[in-house]
């Protein structure tokens, strides 16, 4: 039969195929076609056949056409088929489908649609026949039959789509069905359909399923729905990224992860190559991506960033055309994050409504983490985005060429937050990409060489970590730190140091860059440049701290440890170690030639050597006869001479100039260090072996020196050196420079002397009386030259060298002297204390005092991670038997401890008379209470008995000193915010400061409320005025920032289309609290602008402040523009606020500014005629700073008024009905005032003459407030 059916296929005309075929039993036909298929035999041949005999044309040639494509797609469906066979019979169904009748082929659709949503498919092969039929049905014209009503076929086509889309897809076929799509032309809405289908299908699929759906859907986004495309992928992998560190991080572990890390990488990488490739043909898709990220920016940044989408913007900056805009993106991104966090920290308020949420700083650390995961194409982005942060937020360099450093107490800004995560990013990443280290190198080292001038401390920490990191993976780079070493001679000498330091691991571990070094300095050691002879000196000390000879002792103080990989390399030790010997006595001969060269290069040798000499003890003997020997030149050997220095040799003078040639009292103290270490770490060790005369001959005789040194410089008058009262000390003459220098001299020896006879005294009286007289000497030489210098009153007379004294002899002297400061203080009170003991007006009382504030800020600024063992250090009753019990004891309860003790001596001085206060006391106290209270935890009870505290000192003392107020204001404030809002507190003081000042009406009453006692008359202002209205300012910027987020997230939640009646309400509390905020700061206000504040800095901030205060409102009622449709109108407590605005601040801001501008004009007329010209500019440039932000604060609260219209319209509520509008704006020009002010103006020109152009500037104003 099929033969026949082929050989009347073959024939010109097609008629008697047909009556066969017509012949035929209905089952026949479609078991022949089977039969045939199966078999393997040809069935497209067939197939053509019996198409050609069943023409559309006829009823019957369609159905039997029907029934043949139902056969056919059942076959391919059963796999029984081979595959060429069934790609055949597919190829032909689409080429005859476009010559089906339109119901047929709705029919066909609705098989397909029946298939899919039933499951019955079984390989989904045919499926490719899907968007022939649609998009051939799409090309009818006529109207058919579709359900119970009449569709033309476009129609038809998007019910189908639509019904495709709503039913259930097998998760087989998803991928297949999405493909599909991208052959059928697609209306918007249509496209919508199939991508919400396919996005809600993810979480339904096996996750190596994903990657390629996600392809087709970026195929299929170029039809449209880009932004939904982008907006599912991200989504959906931000909460399975978020689920799975959840499950990471859970306290239990789970028995079944949902997905293994490494799986979701590599499935997350694969997904982002795929985003990338889409972009790069499809730059629309790109402009998307950084649109959706951009929006979250406005509101809360974190909502719309995840680690996923970070890394998928990092990869996109490898497309040159979203380069700049996704870093910049980026850069923005996590510097707001600082400030957000900044701002949380900073206040309980904010801490109690927004909840805690992971920064985008983590965020993006955990994509450098991620990354291991063979995710290259985020690499470089990362490299990109770390030098951005560290360049844009490093730091800066200030006037007067000092940079200010990134030190722990400034390490809370955003910037340098900022700088930080910079560096951290490119550390990690480092660490992880080996393919990258050169380039991470190559930049940081470029930045090292050619910033010179600007501040590159943050790059100089970068490389040291990455050196310790790993030296020995560095040694590949090794050309790039030789190239470095070639400008040496034209850095710095801070940056020469620290770039030696910072590279130091590296020259232990390669012989190459260390000899390369070796040549560089030596040859700087000749240089012209005196700083390039310093980084000569600087370099060859590094080299001679690091480089250990052997025997050397081991130092707690070691150079920077080296890894376990750097250890395999010094496997010959002893070797290395005696090679280093004679390669320390080679560079100890270089830095002898040093002791001939100036001054400056001779410091740094005696300020290096010591530190040389702790970390290499082998290199005692060196050192020690080096420095013998050069003290022997200035040194006068016979015992009766006086002085016992040659102070001449120590100044060099060429003609008229007349410098420093030998810093002999940093040579003493680095003799005296060097030998005071000798006898503390050498000496014990050698006691019972025999040591070569020689060598301890050197110590000896430095001890002899120092000895005669001492007594006879205590015998020594001023006179002997030439430097007593009668001596010239001018900075203008030779013979003073030369005086000058010989006095800081003698001046510093006797300091090292003092020194050298306390470390051997053992508390022996003669040597205390030795000490004594020294000091004497030293102050009689100080007390002339500041004489000398007050007389001359020029700020270089005025200098003082620092002082020689270490930090551990003068630790040791006061613990000597007064026991512990703390102990000092707390026992014997300033006022107990006997008068004849002070010194330059300040009893040792309040001297102890001043050094334990000082210590507290210098433990909290630098040495935090050690409080709790300085807290320890500081309770003189821990004994070593408690230390146990006492080990659990928190900083908090140690802090309050010692809180306790200066809250005491507070009390006590305040109980004093006025006239016993002691402002100066009162003023350290609270300074050591503020730095005390940081430490103490917001959430502890102690942290509410300090804020109590101090709030009743407020309340109960009244003290006119300024400065004391300031501080004691200062204070409460900063606990006051800590544990909760400040505005009640803001509104209380405002009543008492308008109650000392009196109100603007002079005709007006005001009641005292005295709620502090700190406010009075003489602090009111402008002290405590201008402190709380910085506060005020402060609790606006946070106001602020909440309505910022919440339009944020309006503006999502339109932007996705949700209900915002529901998301709305999660924001009731943020607007109630809002809303409270800024009606109590109303009422603040309200106060202060009946005030009659003085002239000046007070008028001035609460202009500015009022105007900030009409702008938060402003922004306010925008927000409500925003939301009141979708939220059902405004809230009451908003009605009740803008009704207080109206009430309460827009008529007395009118007031105030009327009150501003009489004043100014009462100086204007009073003072021009009577004071000096001089003297009425000045007075005028206050009234013109005071009068400026007027114009601001009146259009700010025009502003306000103009959109509280708006809102009035929009939510039916007449907002409007609390308005007076004012008429303080009226410029009409009334004659007889203006006859007036140009007669008095005639008449001021005949008085004086320049008294016309300050009256004219001002006539404006003068009209402005008669019109009133």
């Amino acid at each position: 039969m099929d033969q026949k059916i082929l050989s009347l296929a073959a024939e010109k005309t097609a008629d008697k195929l047909q009556e066969f075929l017509q012949t035929l039993r209905e089952g026949d036909l479609t078991n022949l076609l089977q039969n045939q298929a199966v078999k393997g035999k040809v069935a497209g041949a067939l197939l053509r056949a019996i198409f050609k005999g069943s023409p559309c044309s006829e009823e019957a040639g369609t159905l039997r056409r029907r029934k043949i494509y139902t056969c056919c797609i059942q076959l391919v469906e059963s796999g029984d088929l081979q595959k060429e066979i069934a790609s055949e019979i597919i190829g032909l169904l689409m080429l005859e489908a476009h010559h089906f009748p339109g119901p047929l082929l709705v029919e066909l659709a609705n098989e397909f649609i029946s298939a899919v949503r039933e499951g019955s498919l079984v390989n989904g092969k045919s499926l490719e026949l899907l968007p022939i039929i649609l998009t051939a049905l799409a090309t009818k014209k006529e109207n058919l039959a579709y359900g119970k009503g009449v569709l033309s076929g476009e129609e038809c086509k998007k019910q189908l789509i639509n019904t495709l889309c709503s039913g259930r897809w097998d998760q087989q076929y998803v991928i297949q069905l999405t493909s599909m799509f991208k052959d059928v032309p697609l209306t918007a809405e249509e496209v919508e359909f199939v991508v919400e289908k396919a996005l809600s299908m993810f979480s339904k699929m096996n996750l190596q399923e994903i990657p390629p759906l996600v392809y087709q859907l970026l195929v299929l986004s170029s039809k449209g729905s880009r932004k939904s495309v982008l907006e599912g992928i991200i989504a959906f992998f931000s909460a399975l990224d978020k689920q799975h560190n959840e499950e990471q991080s859970g306290d239990e572990l789970l028995d079944v992860v949902t997905v293994p890390s490494g799986e979701l990488r590599h499935v997350e990488g694969t997904i982002i190559l795929h985003i990338v490739f889409a972009i790069k043909l499809d730059y629309e898709l790109g402009r998307e991506l950084v649109k959706h990220l951009k929006v979250g920016q406005q509101g809360d940044s974190n909502n719309n960033l995840s680690p996923f989408s970070i890394a998928l913007l990092l990869s996109v900056t490898r497309i040159q055309r979203f380069q700049d805009q996704v870093l910049d993106l980026l850069k923005t991104s996590v510097v707001k994050s600082f400030k957000d966090l900044q701002l949380l920290q900073g206040s309980k308020f904010l801490q109690n409504l927004v909840p805690h949420r992971s920064y985008v700083s983590t965020m993006i650390l955990e994509v450098v983490k991620n990354s291991v995961h063979s995710w290259d194409h985020v690499t470089q982005g990362l490299v990109e985005l770390g030098f951005i942060l560290m360049d844009s937020y490093g730091p800066k360099k200030v006037l007067d060429g000092k940079t200010i450093e990134t030190s722990p107490s400034l390490s809370r800004m955003p910037n340098q937050h900022a700088c930080k995560l910079g560096a951290n990013i490119l550390l990690e990443t480092f660490k992880i990409h080996e393919m990258i280290r050169q380039e991470i190198l190559e930049q940081v080292l470029n930045r090292v060489v050619t910033r010179a001038s600007s501040p590159i401390s943050h790059f100089l920490d970068l490389l040291s970590n990455i050196v310790m990191y790993a030296p020995l993976v560095l040694q590949s780079c090794s050309s790039k730190v030789t190239e470095a070493f070639d400008y040496l001679s034209f850095l710095p000498l801070r940056t020469v140091q620290r770039l030696l330091k910072a590279v130091q691991p590296l020259l232990k571990v390669s012989m190459s860059m260390r000899d390369c070094l070796i040549l560089v300095l030596r040859k700087a050691m000749f240089a012209n440049q005196l700083d390039a002879r310093k980084s000569a000196v600087a370099g060859f000390l590094l080299l001679l701290k690091n480089f250990k000879v052997l025997g050397s002792l081991s130092s707690s103080q070691c150079s920077q440890s080296l890894s376990v990989s750097q250890v395999h390399v010094d496997v010959h030790s002893h070797y290395n170690s005696v090679a280093n010997e004679t390669f320390c006595l080679e560079i100890m001969d270089s830095l002898r030639r040093c002791l001939s060269q100036q001054a400056d290069v001779r410091l740094m040798l005696y300020e290096g050597f010591y530190d040389v000499l702790r970390r290499n003890s082998q290199l005692a003997n060196s050192v020690m006869q080096t420095l013998l020997s050069q003290l022997k030149q200035f040194y006068e050997p016979k015992p009766d001479l006086l002085p016992p220095l040659k102070l001449e040799a120590c100044i060099l003078t060429q003609g008229d100039k007349i410098s420093l040639q030998e810093p002999l009292d940093y040579l003493l103290c680095c003799i005296q260090h060097c030998l005071a270490w000798y006898k503390n770490t050498v000496i014990p060790l050698q006691q019972g072996e025999e040591e070569e005369e020689e060598e301890e001959a050197f110590y000896k005789d430095l001890d002899d020196i120092l000895e005669s040194i001492t007594n006879r410089m205590i015998k020594s008058e001023l006179e002997d050196f030439e430097l007593d009262k009668s001596a010239d000390f001018s900075q203008s003459t030779s013979i003073g420079i030369k005086n000058n220098i010989c006095a800081f001299l003698v001046m510093g020896v006797c300091e090292v002397l003092i020194e050298y006879n306390f470390s051997i005294s053992s508390f022996s009286k003669n040597r205390f009386e030795d000490i004594l007289s020294l000091f004497m000497c030293y102050k009689k030489l100080s007390d002339i030259l500041n004489e000398k210098a007050g007389k001359a009153k020029t700020k270089t007379a005025n200098k003082t060298n620092d002082s020689l004294l270490s930090m551990k002899f003068v630790s040791s002297l006061l613990t000597a002297l007064f026991r512990v400061l703390l102990w000092r203080y707390t026992s014997i009170p300033t006022s107990v204390e006997e008068s004849g003991k002070k010194e330059k007006g300040k009893s040792i009382s309040l001297l102890c005092l001043e050094g334990l504030q000082k210590i507290f800020s210098a433990v909290q600024q630098f040495y935090q991670p050690k409080m709790q063992q300085f807290l320890r250090a500081l309770d003189v009753t821990d004994k070593e038997g408690e230390e146990r019990e006492d080990a659990d004891v928190s900083v908090t309860q140690r802090t309050a401890f010692q809180i306790r003790q200066f809250q005491r001596s507070l009390l006590n001085l305040l109980s004093s008379q006025e006239e016993d206060f002691n402002s100066k006391e009162a003023l350290l106290l609270v300074t050591v209470l503020t730095s005390l209270s940081k430490l103490l935890e917001p959430s502890s009870p102690q942290f509410v008995q300090m804020l109590s505290w101090t709030s009743k000192i407020c309340k109960e003392n009244s003290r006119e000193d300024a400065l004391f107020c300031k501080s004691l204001m200062n204070l409460l404030f900063s606990l006051h915010v800590s544990y909760k809002s400040p505005v009640i507190l803001l509104r209380d003081l405002s009543q008492d400061i308008h109650g000392h000042l009196g109100d603007i009406d002079q005709d007006v009453e005001v009641e005292k409320t005295n709620h502090f006692a700190i406010v009075n008359l003489r602090t009111a202002a402008p002290t405590v005025c201008l402190l709380v209205l910085s506060q005020a300012e402060k609790v606006l910027e946070e106001v602020d920032w909440l309505i910022t987020k919440l339009k944020g997230q309006v503006s999502q939640e339109t932007l996705s289309e949700e209900a915002p009646s529901q998301a709305t309400l999660p924001n009731q509390p943020v607007e109630k609290a809002i809303i409270m905020q800024l009606g109590t700061l109303l009422t603040f206000f309200h106060e202060l602008v009946q005030t009659a504040l003085p002239s000046g800095s007070c008028v001035d901030t609460l202009l500015k402040d009022l105007c900030k205060m009409y702008t938060t409102l402003t922004a306010l009622v925008r927000y409500y523009l925003q939301v009141c449709q979708s939220s059902g109108g405004i809230p009451k407590n908003m009605e009740k606020l803008v009704k207080l605005s109206g009430s309460h601040l827009t008529p007395l801001c009118y007031s105030f500014i009327s009150y501003v501008q009489n004043k100014s004009k009462s100086l204007n007329y009073t003072g021009e005629k009577k004071e000096k010209p001089a003297a009425v500019a000045t007075a005028m440039a206050r009234v013109l700073r005071e009068t400026k932000p007027i114009p601001n604060l009146i259009f700010a609260i025009e502003q306000y008024e103009k959109f509280l219209i708006h809102l009035s319209k929009k939510s039916k509520v007449n907002l409007m009905q609390h308005m007076k509008l004012s008429t303080s704006r009226d410029f009409k020009i009334k004659g007889n005032i203006l006859d007036m002010v140009l007669r008095e103006d005639g008449e001021d020109e005949n008085e004086e003459g320049t008294a016309s152009e300050h009256g004219g500037q001002n006539k404006e104003p003068a009209k402005k407030k008669r019109k009133k």
